[in-house]
């Protein structure tokens, strides 16, 4: 390779992208662990965060060497003359997977940027295996599937001399190699960990849906590195797959809620984050070959066709717990195939052009034939790898542990309040879970107002009701000045009658518990009418207050 100068221009670009694939790894985690139940967040959170330990070992030692050292095996795989990264001296091949021309940029900056997507491909899987993977075996996956299957897809599409881009396919930036492998691998291990308990009854509401939207917009930012950064130049190819990638979110975060309205009579939040994403994971195969209006078409079919493929799950009977399939695997395989359609030789002088721009359907076909390889291989080499783990470390939790993961897995919760005193002689009050007490020291002396009984007098009750909500400062003075003390407000969740439906975009499910505000309080047992009167205009969804009688403990 003949010495090429090295653009500082370039450079910086190529390593910003590097940083912000990085980042969205913390945006998955955060995405889906605002997706789960609360005992699974820290588990889904650390299955999302270990490929960054894991990964970036195997890639450095073997994994960048099989994808990217020289060719051997007809297009196959590398020869591993890199291995450990040693021999780095050049700079990249002139030319790589999507850029017509020489790219000079340092060899440790290509090296950096693609590892980061061999980071976050496998993680992407975990959103199907919710509440079922043990931490030890899905490091031993994750460590296998870094050597025995990403490289080799990588090698295939990503480097100039693999076979598959031999044959013509194309992949900007991942719609094969991470999106439909990831996928492929979702379903493989699925097959070896089956279904939760309960399902699908028993399946996930988000427990926090501003948290999935905050690693959703993560994950937005962060795809502008993914495809920006495919061309390895800040140049017009780069600007054009950024505006294509926002594009593409866009219109599919809008056909999502229009087709969410129209099936459920909603547009949800979760809807609009998810069309997001879906729309972000089908243009990826496309970002830097197809002009803008072109992204916005592919968008609009990305919100239309993913909707209906969440429905795929209930058809074929899989547990794909946050829907890994329908979005990422589904719009994988979308994009892939419209790049076939929409390809243009104008945006990209490397690129193709499509049957819908005249270059006839040798693209289309060549598309379909990676993506059937893709999966096949993925599929497969994953089962082998799954079926091996769960025979020896295992790979599966143990049944009863799958909504509650975060106390076996990690001896932890990720929502550990320590007990607030909001609630004192003047009146003020905590919030919403948390709780307050009067100690027997800050009781009113004796003749002063709101004095009732002491502890344990005769004829005093506790009274507990449960109530939606209320004015916790004005109810807990108003308590106080009718006689009532040890005042007590925590947050519970009551088992309901009647309870609502929520909606977890096209499953919907009754939970058995509501959240309720609970008040206990001691008062005599004469002013305890007064005191119910006054909760009933005080609170909001007051239910029958329960009146028990106060009996001092036995004195050791």
């Amino acid at each position: 390779m003949s010495e090429l100068v090295i653009d500082s221009g370039d450079t910086v670009w190529v390593l910003v992208s590097a940083a912000l694939v990085l980042f969205m790894m913390p945006g998955l985690a955060l995405f889906y662990a605002g997706l789960v139940r609360r005992g699974n967040v820290l588990a889904i959170m650390q299955q999302n965060l270990v490929p960054i330990a894991v990964i970036t070992l195997t890639w450095i030692l073997v994994g960048y060497s099989i994808a990217f050292s020289d060719d051997i095996g007809n297009g196959f795989m590398g020869d591993l003359g890199l291995f450990g990264l040693t021999g780095l001296d050049t700079a990249p091949t002139p030319a790589l997977h999507a850029v017509d021309g020489d790219v000079a940029i340092p060899t440790l900056a290509f090296v950096a940027f693609q590892m980061m997507f061999a980071i976050i491909t496998p993680a992407l899987l975990t959103g199907a295996t919710v509440g079922r993977l043990k931490t030890v075996g899905w490091v031993v996956t994750l460590a296998l599937w870094s050597v025995l299957v990403y490289p080799f897809v990588a090698h295939w599409l990503f480097n100039p001399d693999g076979w598959l881009v031999g044959i013509g396919a194309q992949d900007w930036a991942g719609g094969i190699v991470v999106h439909a492998a990831a996928g492929a691998a979702a379903l493989a291990v699925l097959v070896v960990v089956g279904r939760r308990q309960g399902w699908p009854r028993a399946g996930s509401i988000p427990h926090s849906i501003p948290l999935a939207v905050a690693g959703a917009g993560i994950l937005w930012f962060g795809w502008f590195g993914f495809n920006g950064g495919g061309s390895l130049q800040g140049n017009g190819v780069a600007a054009q797959a950024l505006l294509n990638t926002h594009v593409a979110g866009a219109a599919a975060m809008a056909a999502w809620l229009l087709m969410e309205r129209l099936r459920t009579g909603k547009g949800t939040v979760i809807g609009a984050v998810t069309g997001g994403v879906a729309g972000l994971a089908t243009i990826t195969p496309c970002a830097g070959y197809v002009s803008t209006l072109s992204a916005l078409v592919i968008g609009l079919a990305a919100g239309v066709v993913c909707t209906f493929a969440l429905g795929l799950k209930t058809v074929f009977r899989f547990d794909d717990a946050l829907d890994v399939i329908a979005v990422h695997f589904v719009g994988g395989i979308l994009g892939s195939l419209l790049l076939g359609l929409f390809g243009s030789h104008a945006i990209n002088a490397a690129g193709v052009d499509g049957l819908f721009f005249g270059g006839g359907a040798d693209l289309l076909v060549a598309q379909v034939i990676a993506l059937v390889v893709v999966i096949a291989f993925s599929f497969v080499v994953t089962l082998l790898i799954a079926l091996a783990v769960q025979k020896t470390v295992g790979l599966k939790v143990a049944p009863g542990h799958e909504f509650g993961m975060d106390e076996v897995e990690q001896g932890a919760n990720a929502y550990t309040l320590g007990q607030v005193s909001g609630l004192s002689a003047a009146g003020s009050a905590g919030g919403p879970g948390g709780s307050g007490t009067l100690a027997a020291s800050e009781h009113p002396a004796p003749g002063e107002p709101g004095t009732a009984a002491p502890t344990g007098a005769p004829g005093a009750v506790v009274l507990t009701a449960t109530f939606d909500s209320a004015d916790l400062d004005t109810l807990t003075t108003a308590l106080e000045a009718a006689g009532a003390w040890a005042i007590q407000v925590t947050e519970v969740d009551e088992v309901v009658a009647d309870p609502p439906s929520l909606r977890f975009r096209e499953s919907s499910q009754r939970p058995r518990f509501a959240r309720r505000l609970r008040v206990e309080l001691c008062v005599a047992q004469a002013a305890s009418p007064a005191v119910v009167e006054l909760l009933s205009r005080q609170t909001v969804g007051l239910r029958t207050p329960l009146l028990h009688t106060l009996v001092e403990a036995p004195r050791a």
